[in-house]
């Protein structure tokens, strides 16, 4: 049996969901504790479910499509 699979879960633990944007679980604690603060990236959204942190595939999709497409660096 393959080590890593394909998530096919609905809900990403932290370490899971850090890995499918490519963020560091450290970014997603620290922007879950900020909340929105300019010149920083918002954090994508989250549910608690008792003491759990989850996230959501397609919260974590629609956040990640949320940023611009840039051809270059001159555009942002």
């Amino acid at each position: 049996m393959p080590m890593e699979t394909q998530n096919s879960n609905r809900a990403f633990t932290e370490i899971e969901a850090a890995k499918y944007i490519g963020m560091s679980r450290s970014y997603l604690a620290q922007a879950r504790m900020d909340g929105r603060r300019d010149n920083r990236t918002p954090a994508p959204p989250f549910i608690k479910i008792g003491r759990a942190v989850r996230y959501l595939r397609e919260d974590l999709d629609t956040w990640l499509n949320s940023f611009s497409k840039l051809e270059h660096l001159g555009q942002a």
